[in-house]
C-alpha cells in the first residue's frame, strides 16, 4: 500500500540531462524527487530517510559496467558528495490496488519477485541518455483486463497504465521464461502476459551513458517512501480505459477511451443508413469499425485495394464509389506517417494513376501514394507479393484494406449486384486476401454496401438470407473485419474520422507509443486536414466523372434519403463524419 521507488544515484554532471530523459519518457519513468549533490535525504516522500542504507541492496557500475553488489553506500559517502539522487516511480506500488480489484498477483501468490524485460522499443534519447524500454510482466486473467487497466490507469506516478497486452513477440521479447531482470513468472491457464512500463529501463540508460561511477538499486530491493497509495482520482466514466482485442495471431489487445470507442461507435451508426433499401441493416456487425481502426492504427504499413468494374460494357467498366474512400483513407494514413500503397487491376492502372496524381494536385493528397498490380503466376504469388523475398516472418504490409472491391464468389466467379459474371475484369487480389489468413501479425479489413465485395465472406449467410441474389453474388473470402455501409464510400470517409479520433485520444495514444517519448497531438491539425470534407470529394467526383468513371448504383439522381436528393445526402454524410 505503500509507493516505493526505483532510486539511481549519478555524479551531478549528469543530473541535469537525466532529468530530462525522464520527462522524456514518463511511463518507465515517472520522477517523484531528484535531490541535491550530497543530499541523502528525501523529505517529501520519507521524514527520516538515508539512501546510502535504506535500500536492502544496492548495484554499483563504472563506465557502463555492474562491478558488484553492496548493503550499504556509507563507504561511498565522500563521492556522493558530488552525486544526485533520482527516486523513480515503481510498478510494485500499485499492486495493492491490483489485488483490491479483485485481480490475482501471480508473482505474489508464487512468492518471487515480478519478471523484467528488455525491450526492442527504443526511449525518446537525451544526449547521452539512450536505451530501449524495460518492462514488467504480470499474467492477468483474460476476464480480468480491463479491471487491470482501470486500476493501474491513475496510478501514473508507478508507472500507469499497461503499454501492452499480449504476445511477447510484439514487444521484442523472445522467452517469458528468461526475464532479463528478477524471476520467472508463471501464467495459469487463461492468463494474458500484460506488461508495464517499468522503472529499470533507468538502470539500461546509466549502463549506456557509461558513467565513471553510478549506483542504482537491486533489481526488486525497492526504496520504501512513507507516501500510501490511497488519493487516487479517477477520470470521469468517458474518459475510462476500454479494452478490446485486436488480433488472435499474435494476440494483441489494444485501448482506447470509452468518450472515443462512442465517437467511433456513432460513425458506424451513421454510415448504416440504407439508401437503396437493400436490406445492408442484416449484414451489420457491431463494433466492426472501432476492432479495424484500432488494428489500422496499430499498423505500420497498409495496403489498400479498390474497384468494382459493373459497369462491363463501357469504357472504363469502373464505378466511382471505392476511389474515393480509398483516397480518404489514404490520406488519413500519410498524414499518420504511415506506409500506404494502393494494389488495383492491371487494366486500370493508368486510369488510378491519374486519379492519384490529380487528387495531389487537389490537395486531398499530400503525395502520390504507390500504386500496385498483382498477377496470380505460381502457387506462391501471393506469399512473394506479401512478403520480403516470401519470407512469411518478414511481411511488407501489416493490414490490408478492401473497400468496393469485387470479391469472389463460392463459385470463383465475380459478381455485379445483378448477377452479371465480371470475373474478365478482375485480377484476383482476393488470393492476397486469403494469403493473408496465413501470415501472423497481418490482419485484414473489408468495406462494402451489398455483399459482393472482397472480405464480405465474414457475413455471407446474412447475404445469401438478406440480399437480393446473395445466394449467387455473395462473395466467400473473409476479412478480420467487416465494415458495411449504406454506400462503401461512406465506410472509407469513416475509418478515415475514426483514425482522427483514436490518434486524439490521449489514452491510446499513450499505449501506442508504449509511454515513452511525448505526446503526438501537436501534429493534430496536420491529421484534422487530411480528413475527407465536401469540397475535396466534390472535385475528386467531378475528376473520376472527366475520365468516364459511372455511378455504380442505379437511379442514384433519382434516390432519395430522408427526403433528400441522394447526391445531398452524400454531402451530408461527409459533414455528420467530421
Amino acid at each position: 500500500g505503500y509507493k516505493q521507488a526505483n532510486v539511481l544515484i549519478l555524479h551531478k554532471s549528469l543530473a541535469d540531462d537525466f532529468e530530462k530523459f525522464c520527462h522524456a519518457n514518463e511511463g518507465p519513468l515517472p520522477l517523484l524527487y531528484r535531490s541535491k549533490p550530497g543530499d541523502w535525504k528525501c523529505p517529501s516522500l520519507s521524514r527520516d530517510s538515508d539512501i546510502r542504507t535504506d535500500c536492502p541492496q544496492y548495484r554499483i557500475y563504472e563506465h557502463g559496467a555492474c562491478t558488484g553488489s553492496l548493503k550499504s553506500l556509507k563507504e561511498y559517502s565522500e563521492q556522493l558528495q558530488n552525486m544526485v539522487t533520482f527516486y523513480l516511480g515503481c510498478s510494485f506500488s500499485f499492486e495493492k490496488a491490483v489485488q483490491n480489484a479483485g485481480i490475482p498477483v501471480r508473482n505474489v501468490e508464487q512468492k518471487c519477485n515480478v519478471s523484467m524485460y528488455k525491450t526492442a522499443v527504443p526511449c525518446y534519447s537525451v544526449s547521452t541518455f539512450c536505451c530501449n524500454l524495460v518492462v514488467t510482466m504480470r499474467p492477468i486473467p483474460e476476464s480480468k483486463l480491463e479491471a487491470a487497466v482501470l486500476a493501474t490507469s491513475e496510478l501514473k506516478e508507478a508507472h500507469g497504465a499497461p503499454i501492452h497486452m499480449g504476445d511477447p513477440g510484439l514487444l521484442g521479447i523472445q522467452d517469458l521464461s528468461k526475464p532479463d531482470y528478477g524471476d520467472p513468472v508463471h501464467l495459469h491457464p487463461g492468463d494474458i502476459p500484460v506488461f508495464w512500463a517499468c522503472g529499470v529501463t533507468g538502470v539500461e540508460a546509466v549502463i549506456n551513458c557509461r558513467a565513471p561511477l553510478a549506483f542504482t538499486h537491486s533489481s526488486g530491493c525497492m526504496f520504501i517512501t512513507d507516501l500510501r497509495n490511497d488519493n487516487v482520482t479517477f477520470r470521469s466514466s468517458r474518459e475510462v480505459p476500454q479494452v478490446h482485442c485486436i488480433s488472435q495471431d499474435p494476440l494483441h489487445y489494444s485501448i482506447v477511451s470509452a468518450e472515443a470507442a462512442q465517437k467511433i461507435k456513432t460513425l458506424e451508426t451513421l454510415i448504416g443508413i440504407d439508401p437503396g433499401d437493400r436490406g445492408i441493416i442484416h449484414l451489420h456487425r457491431q463494433d466492426e469499425l472501432l476492432k479495424a481502426c484500432l488494428s489500422i492504427s496499430h499498423a505500420q504499413s497498409v495496403l489498400i485495394t479498390t474497384g468494382f468494374p459493373t459497369h462491363f460494357t463501357y469504357e472504363p467498366p469502373e464505378e466511382n464509389d471505392g476511389p474515393p474512400g480509398a483516397l480518404a483513407i489514404a490520406a488519413i494514413l500519410q498524414a499518420l506517417e504511415k506506409e500506404v500503397a494502393i494494389v488495383t487491376d492491371q487494366r486500370a492502372m493508368n486510369l488510378n494513376k491519374k486519379i492519384i496524381e490529380e487528387a495531389v494536385q487537389l490537395g486531398i493528397l499530400k503525395r502520390p501514394v504507390p500504386l500496385l498490380s498483382y498477377q496470380s503466376k505460381s502457387a506462391d504469388s501471393a506469399l512473394m507479393f506479401l512478403c520480403k523475398n516470401g519470407n512469411p516472418r518478414r511481411p511488407r504490409f501489416d493490414h490490408l484494406i478492401a473497400i468496393e472491391r469485387a470479391g469472389m464468389a463460392a463459385d470463383g466467379n465475380y459478381y455485379n449486384a445483378r448477377k452479371v459474371n465480371i470475373k474478365h475484369l478482375v485480377d484476383p487480389i482476393d488470393e492476397l486476401f486469403l494469403a493473408a489468413q496465413t501470415l501472423p501479425g497481418v490482419t485484414t479489413t473489408g468495406v462494402g454496401d451489398g455483399g459482393n465485395e472482397l472480405g464480405m465472406g465474414k457475413i455471407k449467410d446474412a447475404v445469401k438470407k438478406h440480399i437480393k441474389n446473395g445466394d449467387v453474388i455473395a462473395c466467400d473470402v473473409e476479412a478480420d473485419f467487416t465494415i458495411v455501409a449504406g454506400v462503401s464510400n461512406w465506410g472509407g470517409y469513416a475509418i478515415a474520422c475514426a483514425l482522427y479520433i483514436l490518434s486524439t485520444c490521449e489514452v491510446h495514444d499513450r499505449y501506442l507509443r508504449k509511454a515513452v517519448g511525448f505526446p503526438r497531438l501537436s501534429k493534430k491539425t496536420v491529421w484534422l486536414s487530411a480528413l475527407p470534407s465536401v469540397t475535396k470529394e466534390e472535385k475528386l467526383l467531378k475528376t473520376l466523372v472527366q475520365h468516364g468513371v459511372r455511378s455504380g448504383k442505379t437511379a442514384s439522381l433519382e434516390m432519395e434519403v430522408d427526403g433528400l436528393p441522394f447526391y445531398n445526402t452524400h454531402s451530408l454524410m461527409i459533414e455528420k463524419l467530421r
